[in-house]
């Protein structure tokens, strides 16, 4: 068995796709685990990047047999969540569907096993049971593995698709905006995740990912509205009315969704120090996330 295939499941969404481009960057030997319905643009850049792509579904066990052969590690990024519209995906994908990939792996000899998870939250939710159902499997299989806990992505929170519209001159903050989140560059996750794969520090560990500096969504709006020179309007949603969404949530998206708003509301620090010490990870800052996000000249990340 080669002791550098590692294969990539979720490889076509945002995050499995940047693990595998930092991988291949590294030289390692990549598989992307794709599903038969896959857009083609996104397979062509994944073959661009030199990963061997092969066909395989989650939800059928039996596909991942042939797409395991010759593994020695995984990393897996996939979910269901909050995109696919089928009111079981949660549980068919982030479920089932990931506790047959650790089963899958573990039979076919997978070394080390690394898992995009998420932070825990004290209230219920069928995303975090689906986690953490996959959670426990995995520490059970006797595999080496790694489980990543990220708390609220900067690309996602900081973008239209949760109300946070720069060119149109808004934003909506949950709660009253105040409470300090220590948001994580998607960047920094995948460093974590190609990092976990040879990592003796890493090895059997569950880590929770945050980022460089403990910010409030009115901090974030701050730094937007001077890197683009202009005010946003901002709509607030009281937590009350957050509250009131997660209990009359009828759906188990809704329900998830109606969890993970509240927690940005009410906040939650993460002190990255001594993780940031034992990987040399440079983690990305909001400053640098807003001016790729808003095209500014010069803006990289390293």
């Amino acid at each position: 068995m080669s002791a550098r295939k590692v294969l990539v499941s979720g490889a076509t969404g945002s995050l499995g796709s940047q693990v595998c481009a930092a991988l291949a960057a590294a030289g390692r030997d990549v598989r992307a685990l794709v599903r038969p319905s896959a857009d083609g643009a996104k397979l062509a850049r994944l073959q661009a990047l030199g990963a061997e792509v092969v066909v395989g579904d989650l939800e059928q066990p039996e596909t991942l047999v042939a797409a395991l052969r010759g593994v020695s590690s995984v990393v897996t990024t996939a979910s269901a969540f909050p995109v696919d519209p089928r009111p079981d995906a949660i549980e068919r994908v982030d479920r089932d569907g990931s506790i047959a990939l650790v089963d899958a792996a573990a039979a076919a000899g997978v070394e080390r096993f690394v898992y995009t998870s998420f932070r825990p939250i004290a209230r219920e939710f069928p995303f975090q049971d689906a986690k953490q159902a996959v959670e426990a499997r995995l520490r059970a299989s006797g595999m080496e593995y790694t489980i990543l806990q990220p708390g609220s992505f900067m690309e996602v929170w900081f973008s239209p698709r949760l109300g946070f519209d720069v060119a149109g001159g808004s934003a909506v903050v949950y709660g009253d905006g105040t409470r300090p989140l220590t948001w994580i560059s998607e960047r920094d996750v995948v460093s974590f995740a190609v990092w976990a794969l040879a990592a003796g520090a890493a090895r059997n560990a569950t880590l929770d990912l945050g980022g460089p500096a403990a910010l409030s969504q009115l901090d974030v709006v701050a730094i937007f509205e001077r890197l683009a020179g202009k005010s946003l309007a901002l709509t607030h949603v009281p937590i009350a009315e957050l509250e009131r969404r997660y209990a009359e949530a009828s759906t188990p998206v809704e329900r998830s969704l109606g969890a993970i708003l509240l927690e940005v509301a009410l906040g939650t620090v993460t002190d990255m120090d001594r993780l940031v010490a034992a990987s040399g990870i440079r983690l990305t800052s909001a400053e640098q996330v807003a001016s790729l996000a808003l095209g500014l000249r010069g803006s990289t990340i390293p």
